[in-house]
């Protein structure tokens, strides 16, 4: 562990991370104190809450946030920073949809995938969000079965006009983008991004607020007050609202009569290096963002200021790892030998909010209190597609919110205290029929 690993602290509500090193905008919004009267009060300050809130203001609505801790202090600024087309849970969606959208469900899912890239590259371009956006991105093969299925995809992506933004490497190919013999081959992916993520969120939360949102942090919500003028309250403060959006993902304890079950943590540790100097420029010469094909996957990319940021090794227990760094060091030296002995400087871990089956999850509590959770790991892109179906759905466009309503999902049993455990029994045997593939 290196002297930035033990000293630095950052915001005390916020992770000791490289993003909060290196965030663009400190800006406290306060906490809630007294009562106030919006149109929609979304409940979680992260991607989902940040997301909705633009996109309500945009429609002439009048929002409020409230945050328990600080804007984007969860998974929201501690992730990866990749936006791909990966849609979490897309077979099951299929499977599930297809009886109310027939034979456009595959249409349907297709589209999806890639709106959450035009709503943030537009997001970025139309508020000025400084978030080191890029394109580029490998997903990388270390078996023949893996280049199958990224064969597939290519095929796919050629058939629907996508050609020019997708091609298929080769072992000899994949030395020219990464220092690396891990991989068979990749799947070169340009519409594909990655990015800053704390930085993409505050600066969503400051395009929010100069559109009149209201935005309150250090505001712990201990109630929702349910009925025909809703509301959520705080130690200090209370907010009435036409409609109510719960957005805490696996972050809060509310409504659980409801809720309780339907999604579960899962712990993804996240490391960067020191600043790399010219053998970042070697070991990624296009700058590209990097998962591969496993179901417990390595993830990686290049920060602006050339550090390796590298995550991996989801920990299903629901509890954090002592030692991120130790963990993945050898991950890392693994796939870049050349970074042998580099210096970790920060280290962070992620709480991802898991659904059995990978579909994210839409719905109602009440006549007006709503709610959207449930990204499996790929929340950049997902919740903004999400935050657009919502903010349709409380405006009175029902279509694909009801879709996502009308699928069923699987509570995870026994409760928080055994039922991590037992899942984390489930995810030990997807890996072992990953080994079989």
């Amino acid at each position: 562990m290196t002297a930035a690993m033990r000293n630095f602290k950052g915001p005390a509500q916020r992770s000791a991370s490289y993003y909060t090193a290196s965030l663009n905008d400190a800006t406290e919004y306060p906490m809630l104190q007294g009562q106030v009267s919006v149109d929609v009060v979304i409940i979680g300050g992260g991607f989902t809450g940040v997301a909705s809130a633009v996109e309500l203001a945009e429609r002439g609505l009048k929002v409020a946030i409230v945050e328990t801790n600080r804007i984007g202090w969860g998974a929201s600024g501690r992730n990866g920073g990749q936006v791909t087309g990966s849609l979490s849970g897309d077979e099951a969606m299929r499977q599930q949809m297809r009886a109310k959208l027939g034979d456009e469900v595959d249409d349907f899912i297709w589209h999806l995938r890639w709106r959450g890239h035009e709503i943030i590259q537009q997001r970025v371009e139309k508020y000025d969000i400084a978030c080191d956006l890029k394109h580029g991105h490998l997903h990388a093969a270390m078996k023949s079965s893996h280049m199958d299925e990224l064969r597939a995809f290519r095929d796919e992506a050629e058939r629907r006009g996508m050609g020019d933004q997708v091609t298929l490497l080769d072992q000899a190919g994949m030395r020219q983008h990464l220092e690396s013999d891990l991989y068979l081959g990749a799947l070169k992916n340009t519409r594909n991004m990655h990015l800053h993520p704390l930085n993409l969120c505050l600066g969503e939360a400051r395009a929010a607020h100069s559109l009149g949102a209201l935005i309150f942090e250090n505001s712990e919500v201990l109630d929702i007050i349910h009925g025909d003028r809703p509301a959520v309250v705080t130690a200090h403060g209370r907010i009435d609202a036409r409609q109510v959006m719960l957005a805490g993902d696996v972050y809060h304890k509310l409504e659980r009569k409801q809720l309780k079950g339907k999604i579960f943590p899962a712990m993804g540790g996240i490391v960067t290096t020191k600043p790399l100097g010219d053998l970042a420029r070697k070991i990624n010469p296009q700058d590209m963002a990097v998962y591969d094909c496993r179901f417990v996957l390595d993830y990686y990319r290049m920060t602006g200021d050339g550090r390796l940021l590298f995550g991996g090794g989801a920990n299903y227990s629901g509890r954090d790892s002592r030692d991120i760094a130790a963990e993945l060091r050898p991950c890392i030296e693994r796939t870049f030998p050349a970074l042998k002995g580099v210096d970790i400087e920060f280290q962070w871990s992620c709480a991802m909010g898991i659904v059995i089956n990978r579909i994210p999850q839409l719905g109602k509590l009440s006549d007006n209190v709503w709610y959207c959770q449930g990204y499996s790991g790929h929340g950049i892109a997902t919740s903004h597609i999400m935050g657009e179906i919502m903010a349709e759905a409380l405006t009175g466009t029902l279509g694909k919110f009801d879709t996502f309503a009308g699928c069923k999902h699987v509570k995870v049993p026994l409760g928080d205290v055994f039922g991590n455990p037992m899942l984390a029994v489930g995810m030990w045997y997807y890996q072992m029929l990953e080994k079989l593939r």
